[in-house]
């Protein structure tokens, strides 16, 4: 390849963006993950009523189309099957009196089950 197309070639921006709270919550996963973690990974299986959800989990291993994004705390991947569903989203930690979890902000998903577990593209 040469300078002038280098010159060219442009990062792609992430598929998913982390709030501040979200990175520190990855942050305090990592630092109580069990043995061989080597990141967190951000999926969709399917599943509930609208057809897919958002699953947060630990990760031993890097999958070959598994999009990484570098953290404060370290990798943060995202399943290869899940970025077209992605695109765009961001993902914040929220916390109240009464919950605390990973929230979304998904331009993709078109709709949501009304007890907020799943949603459609």
């Amino acid at each position: 390849m040469s300078d002038a197309t280098k010159s060219k070639t442009r990062m792609r921006p992430a598929a998913v963006t982390l709030t501040p709270a979200a990175e520190a919550r990855v942050a305090k996963l990592m630092a109580q993950a069990p043995e061989g973690t080597i990141g967190v990974k951000l999926s969709t299986p399917r599943r509930g009523c609208s057809g897919l959800a958002y699953s947060v989990d630990y990760v031993s291993e890097a999958k070959p189309f598994d999009e990484r994004i570098e953290t404060p705390a370290g990798p943060f991947f995202i399943d290869g099957a899940s970025v077209l569903y992605l695109v765009g989203s961001t993902m914040d930690w929220r916390e109240d009196d009464f919950t605390a979890g990973f929230v979304f902000e998904n331009p993709n998903a078109k709709g949501a089950c009304g007890c907020g577990e799943s949603f459609t593209v």
